[in-house]
């Protein structure tokens, strides 16, 4: 096995564009001597400028000591031809994401390098064992997907091939330790982790925007109360339809129209019509000098004269409501049975304000649901369809004035937050399930590749496995769609009682 953790090392780069850049940077700095080659006459040298003209910007700031930079600089070679790359013991190729153009190029290093150097592709996208099988030696093929800038996104997936050698895996596990990122080991499935991970929060959060629900700045409001950095309709923006929305129909594809990766015909037809988001301006949001323009909330009146009835089937949720309710200066109704002229808050998990309504014998036309999962930094209101307007105000004036963000949405099951968490868990469990990843890797690549607050598993035990499951079981049958039907993984931990981060034994 090639040892990549110590010692002397030569790595290759083919492609010397954003990514390129970014794997010369961290691997110099980390003690690798590497060889730029760019097909482009005088992009290699161009690489090595740009990269050395960043080293020496971090170390005015003292990020870098000098004589550091000045010896991570002297590890950086431009390589004229592929043949420069002989001496290599792993080659990295970041060129374009074309299945023929990274075949053909493999097909040319393999004339080249030694029989034992590893050939790493940075593919997001494409099959790495369709790569390999174009090899003579195919199973010293790996996958080494990095995520863009490299040297702030401290995680690299490591694709195990079909046809790939075990120990290709583990050189290359640890190469990314000693560039200083972490490697999670995935098998070769579409969208790796990270990319198939991420289906849940957007594709769920589209379904909530394609049924009315709520507005794209209403879904952002309630999914950065939730701990996300960015909500669904900014980061869209901020991607780029033309980017995400080919990324959504791919991994759909690839996996058979699996109903849970289905993507929305919203963003294919904002695509369509030229809103892509920040590069054209305009797509959920509206942009002037590259910030958005701000969407007005509805103001929320004083607290009124309105008693507040809140359901007693969760004593604990309900305590929290009623702490709301009177900071707000509301009056309470602690009758068993709500007043004739009260407000009567229900508090689901999985159902919406109509099921819960009918479900405790209360008058819908004067129930507003509150999302009980959510009452620590965000509080979402929903009505039935015929919730009276004043109805809805004084809940919103009740509540609204307790110290936290408000949002008021239209009828839905699981609300939004609930809705979009339980398909981020589940999706999570299924590549658990599949044994794409081990239970750690998968929370590690989540956390690192996308920025969430938890990883998918983690964030199943943080809401409880039973819980999440009763929101999928509710989901399901109140939509009949495939999309919502739990991963085993889940089903079984649930029952058991145990952690969604406990593996097989």
């Amino acid at each position: 096995m090639l040892n990549t953790t110590t010692g002397e090392l030569v790595l290759g780069i083919v492609g010397t564009g954003l990514m390129g850049r970014g794997i010369a940077q961290i691997s110099a700095q980390a003690g690798i001597d590497v060889w730029l080659f760019d097909a482009r006459a005088g992009a290699a040298e161009e690489a090595r400028t740009a990269v050395a003209a960043t080293l020496d910007t971090l170390a005015a700031k003292g990020k870098l000591d000098t004589a550091a930079v000045t010896a991570a600089v002297a590890r950086l070679h431009v390589a004229d031809a592929l043949a420069d790359l002989a001496g290599c013991r792993v080659v990295i190729e970041a060129i374009v994401e074309n299945l023929d153009a990274k075949r053909e190029l493999f097909r040319q290093l393999e004339d080249v390098v030694g029989d034992d150097c590893i050939l790493a592709t940075n593919t997001s996208s494409l099959p790495v064992t369709a790569i390999a099988a174009a090899c003579r030696l195919p199973g010293r093929v790996g996958g080494f997907h990095f995520f863009s800038p490299v040297p702030l996104m401290k995680v690299v997936e490591v694709i195990d091939s079909v046809v790939g050698e075990p120990w290709v895996g583990d050189a290359l596990s640890g190469l990314a330790r000693r560039i200083g990122h972490r490697p999670v080991r995935a098998s070769d499935t579409p969208g790796f982790i990270v990319n198939h991970a991420s289906r849940g929060y957007l594709t769920e959060s589209l379904r909530i925007l394609g049924e009315g629900i709520a507005r794209p700045a209403d879904l952002d409001r309630i999914m950065r109360g939730a701990g996300f950095r960015m909500g669904p309709c900014e980061l869209l923006d901020l991607t780029g339809l033309d980017v995400s929305q080919p990324v959504m129909e791919s991994i759909y594809n690839q996996y058979y129209q699996e109903p849970r990766y289905r993507p929305s015909p919203i963003t294919r037809q904002r695509l369509a019509a030229g809103l892509l988001g920040r590069k054209t301006g305009r797509g959920f949001y509206t942009y002037a000098d590259g910030k958005a323009q701000p969407v007005p909330e509805e103001t929320i009146p004083p607290a009124g004269a309105t008693p507040m009835w809140v359901s007693r089937r969760d004593p604990d949720r309900r305590k929290q409501v009623l702490a709301l309710v009177e900071a707000s200066g509301a009056p309470v109704d602690d009758g068993e049975t709500p007043g004739a002229e009260s407000v009567c808050i229900v508090l689901p998990i999985g159902h919406d304000a109509t099921t819960a309504a009918l479900a405790e014998g209360l008058d819908a036309r004067r129930t507003v649901a509150v999302d009980p999962l959510g009452l620590a930094r965000h509080i979402t209101l929903m009505t039935t369809p015929i919730t009276l307007p004043t109805i809805r105000d004084a809940a919103r004036a009740a509540l609204g004035n307790a110290g936290l963000p408000l949002t008021a949405i239209h009828d839905s099951p699981g609300f939004v937050a609930q809705r979009v968490l339980a398909m981020i868990v589940n999706i999570g469990c299924d590549i658990a399930q599949q044994r794409i990843a081990t239970p750690d890797d998968i929370d590690g690549a989540v956390t690192l590749g996308l920025g969430y607050p938890q990883g998918p598993l983690a964030f199943g035990d943080a809401l409880g496995p039973r819980t999440v499951l009763d929101i999928l079981d509710t989901l399901h049958a109140f939509y009949r769609d495939p999309r919502y039907r739990p991963s085993p993984w889940l089903i079984r931990r649930a029952r058991l009682g145990v952690s969604l981060l406990t593996p097989e034994n």
